[in-house]
């Protein structure tokens, strides 16, 4: 056996932006396409506005997810982003955008109520952040 200072399993992986293309084309593809539809071919019942919603929240986090996995790479912090913070932040955009359309169709939204619920969704985020910076650790290598 060799004896080697190169460890044979990367502990963490590395963040590159193909890891993030399969899925978040697959939920641009389901959003987009069945938004696409549903705007075309559908009546707004009931039903289908709560699948507007849904599939609005599929496609608005798709098209996210590159985009945020892209800042992070271009703008590293101390310590390695973990894939789930990149799919938790994509998820707020794509929470935030229905919630906007759902506001709009209620005719209650302004701007200063957006920029208000953005301001949360950023200290939320802030808040799980710190969380987990507080929580990290380095990692272990082998042998020791």
């Amino acid at each position: 056996m060799e004896s080697s200072n190169q460890p044979t399993t990367q502990i963490e992986p590395s963040l590159n932006l193909g890891s993030y293309l399969p899925i978040s084309l697959t939920l641009m593809v389901i959003g987009w396409g069945g938004l696409a539809y549903l705007v075309f071919f559908t009546l707004p019942t009931l039903s289908m506005r709560w699948l507007f919603y849904f599939l609005a929240v599929l496609a608005f986090t798709g098209t996210a997810m590159p985009i945020i996995a892209f800042l992070h790479l271009r703008f590293p912090g101390k310590n390695p982003v973990a894939v789930s913070s990149i799919v938790r932040q994509a998820l707020w955009v794509g929470i935030y955008f229905p919630t906007l359309a759902w506001l709009q169709i209620a005719r209650v939204l302004t701007m200063g109520l957006a920029i208000f619920i953005a301001l949360c969704f950023f200290v939320i985020e802030v808040a799980l952040t710190l969380r987990e910076r507080s929580l990290w650790t380095t990692p272990k290598k082998e042998g020791e």
